[in-house]
């Protein structure tokens, strides 16, 4: 797919986010909005996947560590084939397989059921390790939140990845500032995440999450790094796309009312013309 191409199917995914979550009437809009650019790229140019055989034994995996967005995940899945887009409307509603974090035993395309924070890129880094073990080609994607990187759990994960020099792994820290306390320097400051992640033994890629020519490039530089994981460490804005969500800490776990949906949905309809 060309930029523009990538860039209109990311404010698809971006209208899926939001009608998912006003449906539910529950959710987390700002961090799914920050992260619908990597997804698309990953979904749609990066991953070796096929929405036909979900489960095909050389696929890409990907784990969505930061597990509350779900409606990027979800809404990325059903653009990419492999449930249909309709079924966004029933996001957390009782009886829906799409529960309000990512569930692999119901949902097709989920590599694996995450949702307590710090726990997905541990389980990413078992999946890459047995890769490495078993001689496999597939490669390895999680995508962590800045404020989910102040766990433990996160750094004894980067450790063994780092120490076990798994080039197959990809960190992806979706750095939009904002958790659901307020800014993430403020909580429980997780800066210099870069300087941090090379002291684990990790090349660094330091992008603007929100442009495809640099995730491209970055995704690239990735696949080309041997001897060692990559973390791609990615500027965003939280609640992209939607004028009134952007850079708002409140929208962390908040679904917009009738009125508000109409104005994200007219955000997002202005934001597919340009």
């Amino acid at each position: 797919m060309t930029t523009q191409e990538l860039k209109a199917q990311a404010n698809e995914i971006r209208k899926g986010i939001v009608t998912a979550v006003h449906a539910a009437k529950s959710g987390h809009p700002g961090g799914s909005l920050s992260a619908a650019d990597m997804m698309t790229y990953l979904y749609f140019e990066e991953m070796n996947i096929d929405p036909k055989d979900p489960k095909k034994a050389d696929r890409d995996r990907f784990v969505l560590s930061k597990g509350h967005c779900a409606p990027a995940l979800y809404s990325t899945l059903a653009h990419r084939g492999f449930f249909p887009v309709e079924d966004l409307t029933t996001l957390r509603k009782v009886g829906s397989y799409l529960q309000g974090h990512p569930d692999k035993k119901h949902i097709p395309g989920v590599d694996m059921s995450s949702g307590s924070l710090g726990q997905g890129f541990s389980a990413a880094v078992g999946m890459a390790l047995a890769g490495k073990m078993d001689k496999k080609d597939y490669r390895v994607y999680a995508m962590a939140g800045d404020g989910e990187i102040q766990e433990g759990q996160i750094w004894e994960a980067a450790m063994l990845a780092g120490a076990h020099k798994l080039d197959n792994l990809v960190l992806i820290v979706d750095n939009n500032g904002l958790q659901i306390d307020g800014k993430i320097e403020d909580v429980c400051s997780p800066y210099p995440i870069d300087k941090k992640l090379e002291a684990f033994n990790f090349h660094v890629i330091n992008i603007n999450g929100n442009d495809m020519d640099e995730i491209a490039k970055a995704f690239k530089e990735a696949r080309e790094t041997k001897g060692c994981p990559t973390a791609i460490v990615a500027k965003t804005v939280k609640g992209k796309g939607v004028s009134f969500m952007e850079n708002n800490a409140g929208w962390h776990g908040k679904a917009p009312n009738d009125e508000e949906f109409a104005i994200a949905m007219a955000d997002l309809e202005k934001g597919g013309a340009n």
